[in-house]
């Protein structure tokens, strides 16, 4: 170990996220690098992503590219919302449920 290592605490959005009806599962992972399951398909797609400020930047493996913005505890990946696996919408069964927090 050298000087310049230091351990690094991971980025706020690194974990699970989750749509509301639970079918989309996107890990993002510490590495930069994301792992997306949908419905019973696990990693469906994957591949890097960078974060900027509350934006996301991601190209997949065969170099897709997306964006994501995260507002009010909602990552806006694309057309989907996901939520923190814990938070109380992850999984919650209602694919149309908005959530604002205010």
């Amino acid at each position: 170990m050298t000087d310049n290592d230091t351990s690094r605490a991971p980025h706020p959005y690194v974990g699970i996220w989750v749509t509301a009806d639970g079918f989309v599962r996107q890990e993002l992972l510490s590495n930069g690098r994301y792992d997306e399951a949908r419905g019973s398909r696990p990693s469906a797609c994957t591949g890097s992503y960078t974060v900027t400020g509350n934006h996301l930047d991601y190209v997949d493996d065969t170099g897709f590219t997306a964006t994501g913005d995260l507002r009010d505890s909602v990552l806006f990946h694309e057309h989907l919302g996901l939520y923190r696996e814990n938070d109380e919408y992850a999984g919650a069964g209602d694919p149309t449920l908005t959530k604002v927090r205010r």
